[in-house]
Formats: C-alpha cells, sequence, structure tokens
C-alpha cells in the first residue's frame, strides 16, 4: 500500500489489550499446533484456555492475539512459547508492534526523540500530540472518540511499561530496552528491518 495517499488508514488494535503475554503463550501453542478451526474453538470457548470470565471476552482476546502473532514468523512464536518472561514479554511486544504501525511510529518519533533529549518521562498529552500529528497522514484520526484515543495511549504505556522501557505506566519513567540476544537474531534472519531498527534505538547508548 502507498502510505503517502489520502486512502491511507491506521489499522490499530490498541484498544484491545496490552502485552497479555500469558494468554499470547497459549495462542502461540495453538498456534503451533496447528490446529484447526474446531480445535481452536473447542480450546479457547469450551475449555476456557485463556481462564476469562466470559466466552465473548476469550474469543475476542484471542482472536486479537493471533492477528499480531500471524504477523511474525512461527520461530518468534516458538520463542514465546519456550522463553522466559523477560524473552515473552519482549516477543509479545514484537508481535504488537507488527499489528499496530501507530505504536511502531510513536516509538520511532516520540520515544526515540525522548531518548535523545534525555527525557526523563513521557507524559500523556505527548500521545495526544502524536495522535494529533498523525491525523495529517490518516484525516480519520480526527473522528476517532476522545475516550478510545485516551484508552490508546494507556495501553500504549502499558506496554511500555510491561517491555522495560518505563518503570511503570504510573511514574512513566523512562528506562533503556535491554533487548535480548534472541530477539534481535530473529528479527535479522527474518528480514524484520524496521522492526529491529525502530528497538534498537532504544538500547542503551
Amino acid at each position: 500500500m502507498n502510505t503517502n495517499t489520502h486512502d491511507f488508514h491506521y489499522d490499530s488494535d490498541l484498544i484491545g489489550g496490552s502485552l497479555m503475554v500469558r494468554e499470547c503463550r497459549i495462542v502461540a501453542e495453538l498456534l503451533l499446533a496447528g490446529v484447526d478451526d474446531a480445535a481452536w474453538r473447542a480450546a479457547i470457548l469450551d475449555e476456557n484456555r485463556l481462564q476469562k470470565a466470559r466466552p465473548a471476552t476469550a474469543r475476542r482476546m484471542a482472536q486479537a492475539i493471533r492477528k499480531r502473532l500471524e504477523r511474525l514468523p512461527p520461530a518468534f512464536w516458538q520463542a514465546l512459547h519456550d522463553g522466559d518472561d523477560q524473552l515473552a514479554n519482549q516477543v509479545a511486544f514484537c508481535a504488537a508492534l507488527a499489528r499496530n504501525l501507530l505504536l511502531v511510529e510513536f516509538l520511532e518519533t516520540v520515544v526515540a526523540d525522548a531518548f535523545v533529549t534525555h527525557a526523563e518521562t513521557l507524559e500523556p498529552y505527548q500521545w495526544d500530540d502524536f495522535l494529533a500529528d498523525r491525523a495529517h497522514r490518516d484525516p480519520s484520526i480526527a473522528d476517532w472518540a476522545p475516550s478510545s484515543c485516551k484508552k490508546m495511549g494507556q495501553v500504549a504505556f502499558r506496554m511500555l511499561s510491561e517491555v522495560g522501557l518505563m518503570e511503570s505506566a504510573r511514574s512513566r519513567r523512562l528506562r533503556p530496552l535491554m533487548l535480548r540476544p534472541e530477539v534481535v537474531d530473529l528479527l535479522e534472519q527474518h528480514h524484520l528491518v524496521r522492526l529491529q531498527n525502530c528497538l534498537s534505538a532504544l538500547r542503551p547508548r
């Protein structure tokens, strides 16, 4: 797609949830097993593998995670399933980035600039300013409900906290990303250059 045309639209699922690592491991196991639709439904709805109170919630979350993970090659699923918590967090973050160009661009601009300028924290208004800037590229952003924009910012900050780029979503104090060698190797092997460059810009200097 030519992202410079007026037909460009961001396809984001940030409202759907943050990294959801425990649930990601379960979905990765199902994807690695190559289950068919019937076995997928049985695992998510009948067995309630995600341990959700309502079937609709389980179905929605499983589908959201699947759409993220399917943007990455199966080697990432394996690392997510088998890895320790830090590795699983970072792979789940890669999946969220692969699904959310909006989040990639936030890291490439606002977060990367914060590290360059040695800013100690991120502020909520920076997400609002970022969306206002992206509206020049995708005018439909101007029609997004303020509550949705706020929720997306909260989820984005929570993801940064979960992956270790911030001390917490509350303090929003920035920390360099200690990117695991396994993640670097996966990104290189599968030629995911933009993701690699985006994450490398957030590593210690």
